[in-house]
């Protein structure tokens, strides 16, 4: 594709970026959509990495007397956001450290009322660079569009690296985990004969002065 480009018209470096970004970008970020039905509870995990920004948006249909309820915490139970009646609204937090968080919706129904149809919520997620609004940064810190785009790439391979310095972290820690697990498995195994050896023995004495108390071997 670089080739025919640059047999046709000159390849920019703008041009350049913008072939590069789909290709290091895995997937695009589409917004969730699931129903929530009366008096229920329906909860989103994710794990993310420490330091990192997270924004969302959110959308639940209006139902007749039907509030329904936002709160996002991680694996302590730590309230991160809140919202009561969250019908529309935007979030924004910063984790503190590596874990599972939890966005759960919740619909309340008053007691009497009528049969009610389920509530459709969006949310719309993001995190790390996804999250960031590279429009406000350009403004901000006066960019050209190919600063931005080079921002953007910095950010993005930044992400990769710390991914793959996790996963590697993991890894060592698995690995660890696995030999530290055969260790104890082959001293239990050991364990396990000498006491076996000991018991056989023992039985072997036992029988024998068993034999001769009762005269039935020299």
């Amino acid at each position: 594709l670089l080739r025919a480009c640059s047999r046709s018209s000159p390849l920019t470096a703008m041009d350049a970026l913008r072939y590069l970004l789909p290709l290091l970008i895995v997937g695009s970020v589409r917004p969730i959509s699931f129903h929530l039905p009366p008096n229920g509870r329906k909860c989103l995990r994710e794990e993310i990495h420490r330091d990192v920004l997270v924004t969302g948006e959110y959308e639940a249909s209006e139902q007749p007397g039907v509030k329904s309820h936002l709160k996002i915490t991680d694996s302590s139970g730590h309230i991160l956001y809140s919202k009561e009646d969250a019908s529309k609204g935007k979030f924004a937090f910063t984790t503190e450290e590596y874990d599972m968080f939890e966005v759960c919706f919740e619909s309340k129904l008053p007691v009497g009322t009528g049969r009610v149809p389920d509530q459709l919520v969006i949310l719309d997620m993001k995190h790390g660079v996804e999250a960031k609004n590279y429009e406000e940064i350009a403004k901000v810190e006066k960019l050209k569009p190919l600063e931005v785009e080079l921002r953007r790439l910095e950010d993005l391979s930044e992400s990769i690296v710390n991914d793959f310095a996790y996963m590697k972290k993991r890894e060592e820690e698995m690995r660890d985990t696995n030999e530290s697990t055969n260790v104890r498995v082959l001293y239990f195994s050991i364990f396990s004969m000498c006491c076996l050896i000991g018991l056989a023995t023992w039985q072997v004495f036992y029988l024998r002065r068993f034999f001769k108390a009762k005269k039935l071997i020299d």
